[in-house]
């Protein structure tokens, strides 16, 4: 082949909005029924108000984000950002990432993987696209497919639009940071330990101690071990624990330095999901076309238990990730400041899930010798066909320079930052000997590891012992790129300002791997003898260019309306493969993927600053998508989809004690050119919610209760599409209500209990690309976290 290159829900969605923001609303009568603002002595009033003007933080509303690449305050940056602060985290109980990122509409976790194989970590999708290339840590990109603790956390700010201007190559639709906790100059000691369903067993430490005042030297460590089930789900495990020392010196300061380590160690059992048979959209999985093996029965079959599981108990998943900083930081003046970053970071991830396909040779229904009866769903039986291994190494080495410079050329001022970053990243995977792992087929002659009951999976019932075996297959992907950027705002006066951004990346992409020669099919000759290393290796060396532009009017000084332009480029090879296939996007002779973003918002801050408003209308394109035409069967660049919608935003606190945090967001997408990318046949991308939603609040009472509740709504979701048969095209649509209480005992001691699901919905929350398989969505739990702090 050549290669050429040319360049209904909407009623049901309302009533459930008016019912959670009737929850958000329900401070307000409890602030109105607090009569201890008027009866209280005047002595006392002004005293409460000095406390809340002079020290108190608004524990949800940032007001800048965290990377020095915004030099600007949130409601003065030109482009939607949103951040999600520690109290938030912890009001909810939240333990990862993904969890975290709830507070964000329309970002998840909705993609369970392709086929057999199941996604690791946080497979974030945003904007219709994979975000989870586009995960940072302190601003360096953070490799690896593993699940992120937030014990360690500050805040996560999720950028949304294109972000190659700031970080080089990665997801077209957005990236998330997220900022570690760093030493201060105050004493404190604070435990959270916790208890819950699904044996849930947690304990975290936050210690900062100050070394020497006159120095500004600071030591701080957290700590975190975690040993838990899953209310959703039997025998899937989450055993991890973490430490992260760090230490600066020169707190407050001209110059400072900090070095700090980041070790985490998790032993999971995996999840691969339990069976769609049942589900709505669901139907026999055989080919209506072959009447002799069409088994119509089973499109009326019960559904599983969403808890059951259908790997082993021997299932794996081994995590061990590293990472040390040193960031050095000095003002020369107030207004010329330098921060300089030096990372060098290790995951090696261990994996084996025994999965499944639903598909119909792998779904046993009428098998006398296995002892499966059409009549009889009980003995029904479903071979755990792939038996998926995963064996990476990640390592990552960079530096960066910042220098910040506030100056005026007459009557513009302008605030200009520029870099450097020089970064290394490598990506190992190695392939194993199939008959090291076991197989589960309907075939007796094949079979080591026997078939799951559909209805009641034992996980115990293999009792042979394998230990998987490299085959001396291995991949070897090496990227190291070379950037140079400068951003530049002006101010013309203090209505008027003008932002933009270029930057280079230089990158060199290498791409070495060793397969094994496989038996050719006869009569071929056999010139190789099977089992035979051949070895590939591959390199691209390019630079490309990114940029940004936006201009704002500020109506007030708390409030602005903007317009923003942004792109972002993605090469070959940004997942550390090559190729030369021309149906892969890898392949080396191709362009990069280039994503160009339009946005006009406004922002406004209400309330004296303490609640933040914002509103985006934005649309995303994506072009040079490979594509197959169907007429002369060669690959063209000519594929390009869309992402447009709104994103609505409200942060802060609305009076006193009253916090809130909520997002909608409605996206319209579409494949502008190219082949439908969906099961159903619909023309939207594929695992992104047309609408979402998505709210907390809380209020404190002065006698030290602390209320809290939230509700978020995912709306239906279509599947990709890869030729499965009666699997479910579509996920529907949910909504989910959360709870917390948080009594504080005495001034070292908070008790909180949260309540998830409270109307214990049932709900798909991931579905695989084939539809066979889906994970389920939290039911009802509870837990109970006790807060120690000194």
């Amino acid at each position: 082949m050549a290669i050429k290159s040319r360049k209904h829900v909407q009623s049901r969605f309302n009533q459930h909005v008016g019912a959670a923001l009737a929850v958000m609303l329900l401070p307000v009568a409890a602030q109105a029924a607090d009569p201890a603002g008027q009866s209280a002595p005047a002595s006392q009033q002004m005293l409460n108000e000095v406390t809340v003007v002079g020290a108190k933080e608004n524990d949800f509303k940032a007001d800048k984000a965290s990377s020095p690449k915004y030099t600007e305050a949130l409601v003065n940056t030109p482009q939607t950002i949103v951040v999600i602060k520690k109290e938030l985290i912890e009001q909810q109980g939240a333990l990862t990432l993904t969890d975290a990122l709830r507070n964000t509409p329309g970002v998840g976790t909705f993609f369970l993987g392709e086929n057999g194989n199941t996604n690791t970590g946080d497979a974030v999708y945003m904007r219709g696209f994979d975000a989870s290339s586009s995960i940072y840590v302190d601003g360096v990109r953070d490799i690896g497919s593993i699940s992120r603790d937030v014990f360690n956390i500050e805040q996560i700010d999720v950028l949304k639009g294109p972000a190659g201007t700031d970080s080089g190559r990665g997801s077209p639709t957005g990236s998330i940071n997220l900022v570690s906790k760093t030493p201060n100059l105050e004493n404190s000691i604070n435990s959270l330990i916790t208890v819950g369903s699904g044996k849930q067993k947690r304990a975290t430490a936050d210690w900062n101690r100050v070394i020497d005042t006159d120095s500004g030297t600071a030591f701080r460590l957290n700590l975190m071990k975690q040993d838990s089930g899953n209310p959703a789900r039997d025998e899937v495990k989450n055993e991890r624990w973490a430490i992260a020392p760090s230490v600066t010196f020169g707190l407050g300061k001209p110059t400072r330095v900090t070095a700090s380590f980041l070790h985490v160690d998790q032993d999971n059992v995996p999840d691969g999901g339990v069976p769609t048979i049942g589900l709505p959209g669901y139907v026999t999985p055989d080919n209506p076309a072959t009447p002799a093996t069409y088994r119509p029965y089973i499109s009326s079959a019960a559904k599983v238990d969403p808890k059951n599981f259908y790997g082993l108990s021997s299932d794996y998943d081994k995590v061990k990730a590293d990472m040390f900083t040193v960031k050095v930081e000095h003002d020369f003046s107030p207004d010329v400041k330098l921060l300089n970053t030096t990372r060098w970071g290790k995951t090696k991830q261990d994996y084996l899930l025994s999965a499944f396909m639903g598909s119909a040779a792998n779904l046993v229904t009428n098998n006398a010798a296995l002892g499966a009866v059409p009549s009889n769903p009980s003995t029904w039986l479903l071979a755990r066909s792939n038996r998926t291994i995963k064996d990476q190494k990640n390592t990552i080495l960079t530096n960066q320079t910042n220098v910040t410079a506030l100056f005026n050329t007459g009557a513009i001022k302008h605030s200009v930052i520029g870099g450097v970053e020089f970064t290394s990243e490598k990506q190992t995977n190695y392939s194993y000997v199939a008959a090291s792992l076991g197989a589960s087929t309907v075939a007796a002659a094949t079979r080591t590891i026997p078939l799951a009951n559909l209805y009641n999976p034992n996980p115990n019932e293999s009792t042979t012992v394998f230990r998987p075996v490299r085959s001396g297959a291995v991949t070897d992907g090496q990227i190291d790129t070379q950037s140079a950027y400068v951003f530049d705002t002006l101010k013309f006066n203090d209505q008027w300002q003008i932002s933009g951004g270029v930057r280079a990346d230089h990158f060199n992409t290498k791409y070495n791997a060793i397969a094994l020669q496989t038996a050719v099919t006869a009569p071929a000759p056999q010139l190789i003898p099977v089992g035979t290393p051949i070895g590939t290796s591959l390199s691209l060396s390019d630079t490309v260019y990114n940029g940004k532009i936006s201009a704002m009017y500020k109506p007030t000084p708390d409030s602005s309306v903007y317009a923003l332009y942004s792109t972002s480029k993605a090469p070959p090879g940004t997942n550390f493969t090559l190729s030369t296939a021309v149906s892969s996007a890898q392949n080396l002779s191709y362009d990069p993927q280039e994503t160009t973003t339009k946005e006009i918002g406004t922002k406004w801050d209400f309330l004296k600053q303490k609640l933040a408003f914002t509103a985006a209308l934005y649309q995303t394109e994506v072009k040079n998508e490979v594509e197959q035409d169907p007429v002369d069967l060669i690959y063209y660049q000519n594929g390009k989809k869309r992402v447009q919608g709104v994103e609505i935003g409200v942060v802060g606190e609305v009076m006193n004690n009253w916090l809130v945090s909520a997002g909608y967001t409605r996206m319209n997408t579409s494949v502008e050119s190219g082949r439908v990318v969906t099961a159903s046949g619909i023309n939207n991308l594929s695992y992104t919610p047309k609408q979402a939603f998505t709210s907390w609040t809380s209020y404190t009472f002065p006698f030290g209760l602390k209320i809290g509740g939230g509700g978020r709504y995912v709306g239906e979701m279509l599947r990709g599409t890869d030729g499965a048969l009666g699997t479910p095209a579509r996920i529907d649509s949910y909504w989910v209500f959360d709870a917390m209480a948080t009594y504080s005992v005495n001034k070292n001691l908070d008790l909180q209990l949260n309540a998830y699901n409270l109307a214990d919905k049932t709900y798909v929350a991931a579905i695989n690309k084939s539809g066979y398989r889906y994970t389920p969505g939290q039911p009802r739990s509870f837990s109970l976290t006790a807060n120690v702090k000194f």
